[in-house]
């Protein structure tokens, strides 16, 4: 987005305005940095409260600050003279903002871009650090030319300051994947992610809901990788309305590509082992209609009223919820299920381009944790699988460690389950049983995708 400046502007003290979508920004980032809150959730909630205009210049902003947020901390320490880990929050907050502001949305005024990241200060109760944000902005101001990759020769190093990746992490991704692959995945996950729907099959017809969006000057677009999803431009309002009627569901490419390949029938039970927020299981329902028993599992009880909701709104009755821990017995008799679904808990690394703040959580640690528990919740829910029964095993994580060592080792374990051929498109199949989606690739979420089918 390149935005002019919204109005109106909220008071900051005497002479002082910051306008409602900077104030919102900087409110969310101090909420995303201080209690690792999620952007989009915390996006979503302040969407009443934010005209159109200011609400698209607020999630450039806020989204813009998460992706970028390395190099602009690079500014930072060369035009202030310091260490950024030095400074308050509040303190780099405002500069990355203002730094943002003139670096990536040119048509921002720069007058604008620096007196309000100065108020800010007001606001945050950091008055004695205006002058240092005044200061740094203007110098950035001044000497425009300035860039911080002139200096660094480490191609890794490199790349991890141009597209602000964690240097870990762009280290374990060259290793895994190549130089370039790793700077295609990385420079596609700064990039806004597209809007994909399905329509709701229960709620709405497939040709009059395109009709609509078309005549209200939509583009439409079939997804290449996914049957019956679908890319939007344009729109936006009345995408809204749609969703909220329940007539389409906004959803990743990916993440509906796992419950298509799932393959549930009518009349089948299909346990989906970590279902909220639910995506995939209203996928599935959505697919086999009222004709099929669905048992939607979660370890924390909220998180399943929100997939209860889903499922009321969606008018989907075959779907119902139970609390468990997947990384324990589950609560059923072995070999219940025709299909179950394993969506694991995992790193996310896949939807860094939706959840940036991710790269700046996530450690090699974490990594390691979650492909210990991917593994024992696979092999628990595989004892519920029926032989002739599939069981589909899906991350939203780039992680080999996540994906593929996790199927080795799942396999190496579970004699009775043999590798399964996946109905996807060829260009994703990665093995016989193994395919993934990439950003840079697909335009998608980066998922992993794996079936196996039970023969004893």
């Amino acid at each position: 987005m390149r935005s002019r400046d919204q109005t109106p502007r909220t008071n900051a003290g005497r002479g002082q305005t910051v306008s409602p979508a900077r104030l919102a920004a900087f409110n969310v980032l101090r909420r995303v940095a201080a209690e690792n809150a999620f952007a989009t959730i915390l996006l979503a909630g302040q969407e009443q409260e934010l005209k159109e205009n200011d609400r698209a210049l607020c999630h450039e902003l806020v989204m813009g600050v998460l992706r970028q947020q390395l190099f602009l901390d690079r500014l930072t320490s060369f035009y202030g003279n310091r260490d950024t880990a030095r400074l308050d929050l509040p303190v780099r907050i405002a500069l990355r903002l203002g730094l943002y502001q003139l670096r990536f949305l040119t048509r921002i005024p720069a007058a604008a871009a620096v007196n309000e990241s100065v108020n800010l200060m007001r606001i945050a109760r950091v008055r004695s650090a205006e002058g240092f944000v005044n200061a740094v902005l203007r110098r950035a101001t001044r000497e425009p030319e300035y860039n911080p990759l002139e200096s660094i020769s480490d191609p890794i190093e490199r790349l991890s300051v141009e597209t602000s990746h964690p240097a870990w992490l762009a280290q374990r991704w060259v290793k895994a994947f190549g130089l370039d692959e790793t700077a295609a995945l990385s420079r596609a996950n700064n990039q806004p992610a597209p809007v994909a729907f399905r329509v709701v099959r229960h709620r709405a017809n497939d040709a009059e809901v395109l009709e609509q969006l078309q005549a209200g000057g939509a583009e439409i677009t079939s997804s290449t990788i996914v049957t019956g999803a679908w890319r939007v431009n344009g729109g936006t309002r009345l995408i809204r309305t749609l969703a909220e009627e329940g007539s389409i569901y906004i959803q990743d490419e990916a993440s509906q590509l796992v419950a298509q390949t799932l393959g549930a029938q009518a009349g089948e039970r299909v346990l989906d082992v970590c279902a909220a927020p639910g995506s995939k299981t209203s996928g599935i329902a959505d697919r086999t209609g009222d004709q099929a028993l669905i048992i939607a599992g979660d370890l924390h009880q909220h998180r399943l009223r929100g997939l209860i909701a889903l499922a009321a709104a969606q008018e989907l009755n075959s779907i119902n919820c139970l609390s468990f821990d997947a990384t324990s017995n589950l609560p059923f008799q072995p070999g219940a299920f025709d299909r179950v679904l394993v969506d694991a808990p995992c790193s996310g690394t896949g939807t860094l381009r939706r959840n940036p703040e991710i790269r700046w959580r996530i450690s090699a640690a974490d990594i390691d944790e979650l492909a210990r528990r991917q593994r024992r919740i696979l092999l628990n829910a595989s004892r519920m699988v029926r032989p002739g029964g599939y069981l589909l095993y899906s991350t939203c994580s780039v992680e080999p460690e996540e994906n593929e060592q996790v199927v080795v080792d799942f396999l190496r374990q579970a004699s009775a389950f043999k590798p399964a051929e996946l109905n996807v498109e060829p260009a994703l199949k990665t093995g016989a049983n193994t395919a993934r989606t990439w950003p840079q690739r697909d335009g998608s979420d980066g998922f992993f995708i794996a079936l196996f089918k039970r023969y004893e």
